[in-house]
């Protein structure tokens, strides 16, 4: 069985779905317009874009939590979490080391790096570290340490698990999740953990009630800003902050920090002014902020502008000094950069035969190499990274750039993409790591102009048809019987009134119904009030002709438009 993604094939389905969705919304009873509506959607080229192909290469690493014990920048007591679940050999990425370096020194920080960087352990690794420090010296006792603020509370469920398999060596160390999902009840809590997470054990340092966490408070408070608002307030919590813990706070994490702009991001940075005239009104806070898309949107100083929003939301002080390291308060990724010079290429047969797994990759390599050695010098999955190492690409552009007319070049790019990201070299990176992306747009609405030759139909909102000069008007249809209506303002000039498109974006616009071309009123059924015979003589004094030139509205009867200068058609 093959369960291969094709990305090409997938995307075209995307689309193709995505096209007769589209078509399923508006069904105009009017034949010319609903087929010029269909063929607009089939042939417009701006609905989707893609595929785009993104590398991803691995992280670059640095030292070992071990290394940083014994360069003094951990304690010694941070070995006792040496286990399974947290491996003092397993390299750390630079930028992790480069965090908790600068946040053991007692910066503030904002971390900016993509999701699966290991940002989590960019803070809970030194803040852990100096509750192993309060515990070497004796002084560790009850009361709130850090505040690990998230944004949604799956996010802080995500991380309950972590701090389980990481804590479990040090029962000394207590954490608590204080949400809307807490209970009450200590007994009434320990059950319904033990139905959530059957088979697994239940610390003696998770504090699962809201019982415990008042009379005991945990040393790493999880919760999120809407509950923290009612803690600040409801005497019942009152000693998470005051009473005999009082004194103990030192640190703010905000996990998700983009999230927090606008009126939120306003409401948020006026919370956390209060918490910290609460718990340390005396003292600062140390407070870290972490995001995958955090660096800001500045062109020329995009650092400096997350360094000010870092600022306004926490009320302290961060800052980015060019050129002097100890002054740079964003911690962002670095990236391994792979580029060897080419020793060898795969045929395009090779790469072909690889994609229907006729042949292997170990079969072709050179002799002599391992297959990720030999790939990462091989000639285009070198020039792919350079082509792609100013940003993503799409992949027409790709197959071009790399098989020049070549009918069969897709095929070879999905087959060399997979060849490269099935390899991983000897720390468990993939040669060449690459995902695909498909950017799928709504639309503006459907808007028509009313040409000699047949209705034009436009996805994007125009006021007037480039090719003719006339009126486009936006269009809806009626759910039940297809009926068109064009939206639109009235305009009075003089004794005239124009139906003109409307320019409004907050829906209060008027719409016209049109009628059928052979009739001149449009009925509703439902609202038949005349006798037969009454309904065959009388016409409804609303029915009136639209210039599709100019948009003048005149009588029923009329066929010639009255502005003189005007030679536009009538419906």
């Amino acid at each position: 069985m093959n369960d291969r993604l094709d990305p090409l094939d997938t995307a075209r389905q995307i689309e193709s779905s995505y096209k007769r969705y589209l078509k399923t919304l508006l069904a105009p009873r009017d034949q010319a317009l609903a087929t010029a509506f269909d063929a607009e959607i089939d042939s417009s080229s701006m609905l989707t874009k893609g595929p785009i192909l993104e590398l991803t290469p691995p992280y670059e690493t640095g030292s070992t939590s071990r290394q940083l014990i014994e360069d003094g920048v951990l304690h010694k007591d941070f070995a006792r979490l040496d286990s399974q679940a947290f491996s003092l050999d397993q390299p750390l990425y630079v930028h992790q080391e480069t965090a908790i370096r600068k946040f053991v020194s007692g910066r503030n920080l904002v971390v900016s790096t993509g999701t699966g960087s290991g940002k989590t352990e960019s803070f809970l690794i030194p803040i852990i570290n100096s509750l192993l420090e309060e515990t070497a010296s004796g002084t560790i006792g009850p009361g709130v340490r850090a505040l690990l603020l998230y944004p949604m509370n799956a996010l802080a469920n995500d991380q309950l698990k972590r701090l389980r398999s990481v804590l479990a060596a040090v029962p000394e160390i207590t954490f608590g999740r204080y949400t809307g999902e807490t209970n009450e009840d200590e007994r009434r809590a320990e059950n319904e953990f033990l139905q959530v997470n059957p088979g697994t054990r239940r610390l003696p340092n998770e504090l699962l009630s809201r019982e415990e966490m008042r009379s005991s408070p945990p040393h790493l408070l999880l919760t999120n800003y809407a509950m923290l608002e009612y803690l600040l307030l409801r005497p019942a919590d009152i000693d998470l902050f005051d009473g005999p813990y009082a004194g103990t706070w030192r640190y703010i994490v905000m996990d998700e920090a983009h999230v927090y702009d606008g009126a939120q991001g306003t409401e948020v940075a006026l919370l956390l002014r209060r918490l910290k005239q609460r718990v340390a009104p005396t003292t600062d806070l140390q407070c870290i902020a972490t995001s995958a898309s955090l660096t800001g949107s500045l062109r020329g100083d995009p650092r400096g502008e997350a360094m000010e929003f870092a600022s306004n939301l926490f009320d302290a002080t961060f800052e980015y000094v060019e050129g002097d390291p100890g002054r740079q308060d964003l911690v962002e990724p670095t990236r391994k950069k792979h580029l060897d010079k080419p020793t060898w290429r795969l045929s395009g047969e090779q790469l072909l035969a690889l994609r229907d797994r006729s042949i292997r990759i170990e079969d072709v390599v050179p002799a002599g190499m391992e297959t990720a050695e030999a790939l990462h010098s091989e000639e285009s999955i070198i020039t792919l990274k350079e082509t792609l190492s100013d940003g993503p690409g799409d992949v027409r552009r790709l197959r071009e750039r790399l098989w020049p007319d070549d009918e069969l070049s897709a095929e070879k790019l999905d087959a060399l993409v997979e060849v490269g990201s099935g390899v991983k070299d000897e720390v468990g990176h993939p040669v060449l790591s690459a995902r695909y992306h498909l950017f799928v747009r709504a639309t503006e609405g459907a808007f028509v102009s009313f040409n000699d030759d047949g209705p034009q139909i436009f996805l994007g909102r125009h006021e007037v048809d480039p090719n003719t000069g006339r009126a486009v008007f936006e269009f809806g249809t009626c759910t039940r019987c297809g009926a068109v209506h064009l939206a639109g303002e009235l305009e009075h000039q003089g004794r005239d009134e124009f139906f003109r498109p409307s320019k409004k974006a907050d829906g209060s616009v008027n719409w016209l119904v049109l009628a059928d071309a052979d009739q001149d009123v449009l009925i509703d059924e439902d609202e038949i009030t005349l006798s037969d015979e009454e309904a065959k003589t009388k016409t409804d004094p609303t029915t009136r002709r639209l210039c599709t030139a100019c948009g003048v509205l005149v009588d029923a009867n009329a066929t010639v438009c009255p502005q003189g200068s005007c030679a536009g058609d009538h419906l």
